[in-house]
């Protein structure tokens, strides 16, 4: 470790937090998106005529809940692989040690 360089450690970090990111911005929809079904589905079973109203507005909120999942996602993509961070702090992309992590 006391030979990598800055920023070699720096997308270490960047690519070790992005997998702790990316478990947390989808678990947390999921657990999220399972509640709203369940609360759905006891809606229906307890008011059988308005099952169609709660299925439409249980289909849209799980569609905006997992949006939130996407956009986790994307942000988490933007730091692996386009930093800019790293052209920020180090003036330049990724060092050559790390070439292969991001072209694999």
């Amino acid at each position: 470790m006391e030979n990598m360089s800055p920023e070699t450690m720096f997308i270490l970090a960047t690519i070790g937090m992005a997998g702790f990111g990316i478990v947390l911005g989808t678990l947390t929809p999921a657990i999220v998106e399972s509640r709203v079904a369940l609360k759905a589905l006891d809606g229906m079973i307890r008011q059988p005529e308005i099952a169609g109203d709660l299925r439409t507005t249980m289909i849209i909120a799980m569609a905006l809940l997992e949006s939130t999942a996407i956009y986790v996602l994307l942000i988490l993509l933007i730091l692996i692989f386009a930093n800019p961070l790293l052209e920020r702090f180090f003036s330049g992309a990724a060092p050559e040690s790390l070439w292969f992590l991001l072209h694999v």
